[in-house]
């Protein structure tokens, strides 16, 4: 599947739709773009950017973006998560993810041997004027395949 029509799928997906999250861009799985909208339906009890929108917001990214980009000879999958708030979000917020070759010639040598690999992934969520809202860390499970047979 290709990463737009992955883009369009994640936008009407019930859980980034309703909590007003939506994919800008997501490039050949290399580079997304996610912005999380601040509304009446989202804002928490003292009028600011959900917690749990900002994680959801940043959730699937990473073990997507690194699955693709490795190949189909690697198992990936999410093993654990943290979010640190830095301010209150007044407003609309962004992420950014970007997959390097040099992260993923990493994760290809740490694999290697058919270990798994854990590695985390920083995620800043800023506003348009680029304060910082909050920082969520992921932490990837990747080992590369059993050959069959």
């Amino acid at each position: 599947m290709k990463a737009t029509t992955l883009r369009r799928i994640l936008n009407a997906w019930p859980p980034f739709l309703f909590a007003g999250i939506r994919v800008v861009r997501f490039d050949d799985y290399r580079h997304a773009r996610v912005k999380l909208k601040l509304a009446w339906y989202n804002r928490n009890y003292v009028r600011t950017q959900f917690g749990g929108n900002l994680f959801s917001m940043t959730d699937p990214f990473w073990m997507i973006m690194v699955l693709k980009s490795l190949g189909n000879d690697y198992i990936v999958w999410d093993q654990a998560g943290e979010i640190r708030f830095v301010a209150p979000g007044r407003e609309d917020v962004y992420a950014e993810f970007h997959v390097e070759d040099t992260m993923l010639d990493e994760i290809r040598a740490e694999c290697a041997d058919g270990q798994k690999h854990l590695r985390w992934f920083e995620t800043d969520i800023r506003t348009a004027g680029g304060e910082l809202i909050a920082t969520v860390r992921k932490q990837l499970y990747v080992r590369k395949k059993k050959p069959k047979g």
